[in-house]
């Protein structure tokens, strides 16, 4: 009986949590030094640098030399996940203080025209990451009798990258497109057990143990539209694929090969005005379609549907400023103001909420030809309440907050 039991457990624990490797939350917003700080306000149209492609293609269009930027961000991630409580007996399993990993996120971005009309440029980002860890609450049982929610708990773990290769073509004075493929190579880490009581005493289960790595293909379109050198528009948007990752999930006696995951589409638009020689000020407004993800399937042997899920849509808005001090020094800032998607749906094992972004850079001109770029941002979320149902110990209450600190450094040269 208790064997049939584990397993029943393993089944419904392998639909809850394999969910959590591609939850709500886990977008990038890192993809430059230059993006970062003026939190990627008019990032999709300013174009002074070849970073550019991570979010218009058309862009392009405005360089008259060929361009090349490569960084590195170092995102520490702070996530707090406190007070896990068992909602039936008020039993506390305990707090996390520092839930997260922090990542280093590599970015490389070339744009060469052609002549006049033509240009072209290839990239490497990533747009979606994340990583945390809550298996130190995973063996507490409470009592000698209550054991801690175990397929809520663990490690989970959600990189991709994108290899881009786009052109751009420039219609006339005013107006320009562009667009681009992306290969996308994504990896996932998932882990789901802990000690529960036997007769014999405490004994580790092992509920979820996931390394899955894939590739699929998304593209890219974007214009812009100048009404003069010192006012312009753009706008792009990103078509992303379902994502199917190849590995082993094992429960039940079954070896599921895939696990199917649909990414959000990426719309946005940007404006740029230079009001002064010294001063200009641009602006974002994002939409990611996390409507879109609607469920995790496996296939093969058979296909089944993990869970279904009805995330909403979610807008960020951006708006930032930059000055020239002087022929060596660019100065810029900005805010973002980032919404939550979860909804009423908030998960442990990757918190989600509105947060607010305060961003600072500048860049460092040390030729005609060479620069350096800077971004420090300081990424604030909220106190989030939630509830969730464990199949092992009924609902389970917490509480959480992400916050997040960007320290980001770029290398730009134009050739």
């Amino acid at each position: 009986m208790m064997k049939n039991f584990n397993k029943t457990l393993l089944a419904i624990a392998v639909t809850l949590a394999s969910t959590q490797a591609m939850a709500a939350g886990f977008q990038l917003n890192s993809q430059s030094a230059t993006g970062i700080g003026r939190a990627f306000a008019g990032d999709a149209v300013i174009a002074d640098n070849a970073s550019v492609l991570s979010r218009n293609p058309a862009a392009m269009a405005l360089f008259d030399e060929k361009q090349l930027s490569m960084g590195l961000t170092y995102a520490d991630v702070q996530v707090q996940v406190s007070d896990v409580t068992h909602g039936g007996s008020g039993a506390n399993y305990g707090s996390v203080d520092d839930a997260a990993e922090a990542k280093i996120i590599p970015n490389f971005y070339y744009v060469s025209p052609i002549n006049d009309k033509f240009a072209y440029g290839v990239a490497m980002f990533s747009n979606f990451g994340t990583g945390t860890d809550t298996t130190e609450l995973s063996n507490n049982i409470i009592g000698g009798e209550l054991p801690a929610p175990i397929d809520l708990l663990g490690k989970t773990e959600v990189t991709t990258i994108n290899f881009n290769l786009s052109a751009s073509y420039r219609i006339n004075e005013h107006f320009s497109v562009g667009a681009g493929i992306d290969v996308i190579y994504g990896q996932g880490t998932l882990t789901r057990g802990g000690s529960v009581p036997t007769q014999e005493g405490p004994a580790h289960m092992d509920l979820v143990d996931v390394d899955a790595d894939g590739i699929s293909f998304g593209g890219i379109v974007g214009a812009v539209y100048e009404i003069n050198d010192d006012n312009r528009f753009g706008i792009s948007y990103r078509f992303s694929p379902e994502f199917s990752a190849d590995g082993t999930v094992n429960y039940g006696g079954t070896d599921f090969e895939e696990i199917n995951i649909p990414l959000p589409d990426i719309f946005q638009v940007a404006g740029f005005h230079q009001l002064t020689d010294k001063f200009a000020v641009h602006y974002t407004a994002q939409l990611t379609t996390w409507g879109d993800f609607d469920e995790i399937s496996v296939s093969d042997p058979v296909d089944a549907q993990l869970k279904h899920y009805a995330w909403d849509d979610s807008w960020l808005f951006s708006l930032g400023g930059t000055y020239t001090l002087n022929d060596s020094w660019t100065l810029r800032a900005g805010y973002m103001h980032d919404q939550g998607v979860v909804g009423e749906l908030s998960s442990i094992s990757i918190p989600d909420s509105n947060r607010n972004w305060y961003t600072a850079g500048a860049t460092f001109n040390l030729s005609k030809q060479t620069s350096l770029d800077f971004g420090l941002a300081f990424v604030r979320g909220e106190d989030v309440s939630l509830t969730e149902i464990s199949a092992i110990v009924g609902d389970v209450h917490a509480m959480t907050r992400s916050d997040a600190t960007y320290y980001s450094m770029q290398y730009n040269y134009k050739f």
